[in-house]
């Protein structure tokens, strides 16, 4: 081999290698030793109980990878950015997360009008939404390759639920309580959709302001609707009023529904919710769980942050994991391309609560539908069933 045709075999060689830096310098939130991601959440404002916990839960699970290694190399990070549960200022912490921070991804971003607010900028740049915690439609639909989500819908879940009190139950008169918000009308939509499929009228319907704290009127008024299933689109102190009202009335012959919205540890042990349901999507975090890995996990979460897990907690480290899976599954060659294949390869998994199991594809950006019924007895959720479908 000549000196000419030595050097210029190396040049070619050089060449290569700088091409494939500079395609990887070219994957935002990437570099040879670290991922980026972003999570932008509730920290000051109402829904901080589920912002803090959800963004331990997101910490825990990356430190835990990181302690082992990191995957192929590389450690995960993730930047923390509080938007206090108001839209403006989920669109300045989006703003910050794409432009200055340059993340790969945002994880388990809270709410849905500001994961809606967020989606045209940073999907304009690739990055994508990964389990936000919100049920809405939305999340998922209409079709974007870089939407991900990992469980029933409201839709889904009061579906499910109204199918099995109506088919189990023998519940004939289903009304309705939401908040006038999109989250209770989907809600809503979800009862109108199941009753109209069973052959049924909804008997009646009351909306609320998140607000409100007096809900004397519209129990009233449903109870004069002679309702035996209420369906509530409602959260948490909307739900414990209403239904503590109702049995304080005397009004004992009416079961009433919520969303996994409801599944929380507060309306659980709340004063009087004895015998309220709700669509759980998980196992409770409670620390005499006879689930040896949810038992597991409350320890390991106390002992790191000093404080008992929530549900919000559970769901930020599902998010998390299923993250990791998806760049596991990418390789080394960590690109938006890449992960995108590498979500999308994800199949039956299952979290340590329980969860369903969840499975992507090419075009499928949803990965279960399915939810159960749990009710509150002795001040804890107690799961009544299987994984409900409709």
């Amino acid at each position: 081999m000549s000196k000419w045709t030595i050097v210029k075999t190396m040049a070619v060689a050089t060449a290569a290698v700088s091409l494939a830096g500079a395609a990887s310098a070219q994957t935002r939130g990437v570099t040879a030793s670290e991922v980026t991601f972003g999570m932008h959440t509730d920290l000051s404002g109402v829904a901080a109980t589920y912002g803090v916990s959800s963004s331990n839960g997101v910490k825990m699970r990356f430190d835990e990878i990181n302690d082992a290694g990191g995957i192929n190399g590389r450690k995960l990070k993730v930047i923390i950015e509080d938007q206090g549960y108001q839209v403006p200022k989920a669109v300045q912490a989006c703003n910050k997360l794409i432009n200055r921070d340059k993340v790969f991804a945002f994880v388990a971003p809270l709410g849905t009008p500001m994961n809606n607010a967020c989606f045209k900028d940073q999907f304009a740049v690739g990055v994508p939404n990964l389990f936000p915690l919100s049920a809405a439609r939305s999340m998922y639909e209409p079709y974007e390759r870089l939407k991900f989500y990992g469980a029933a819908s409201y839709v889904d879940q009061v579906r499910s639920g109204i199918d099995y009190f109506v088919k189990t139950k023998g519940k004939k008169a289903v009304c309705v309580m939401y908040q006038d918000t999109d989250f209770g009308k989907e809600v809503l939509e979800g009862a109108e959709l199941q009753t109209k499929k069973l052959g049924i009228k909804i008997a009646e319907t009351t909306a609320h302001k998140p607000t409100d704290q007096d809900f004397t009127a519209p129990i009233t008024k449903l109870r004069s609707a002679g309702c035996d299933l209420i369906v509530m689109g409602t959260i948490v102190r909307d739900s414990i009023v209403p239904y503590t009202t109702a049995r304080k009335a005397g009004w004992t012959d009416v079961d009433f529904l919520g969303s996994a919205a409801v599944y929380d540890l507060v309306v659980g042990a709340a004063q009087g919710m004895e015998g309220f349901y709700g669509m759980g999507l998980t196992e409770m975090p409670y620390v005499d769980s006879n689930v040896a890995s949810v038992k597991k996990f409350v320890e390991d979460y106390k002992k790191k942050f000093n404080v008992d897990p929530n549900i919000g907690a559970v769901y930020g480290y599902v998010a998390a994991d299923l993250a990791v899976q998806g760049v596991k599954n990418a390789g080394k060659d960590l690109t938006l391309d890449s992960f995108i294949k590498g979500m999308e390869a994800i199949k039956n998994y299952k979290d340590i609560f329980n969860g369903p199991q969840v499975s992507f594809g090419p075009n499928i950006r949803q990965g279960a539908n399915s939810s159960f019924l749990a009710e509150v007895k002795n001040g804890k959720w107690t799961r009544v069933t299987e994984p409900l479908g409709f």
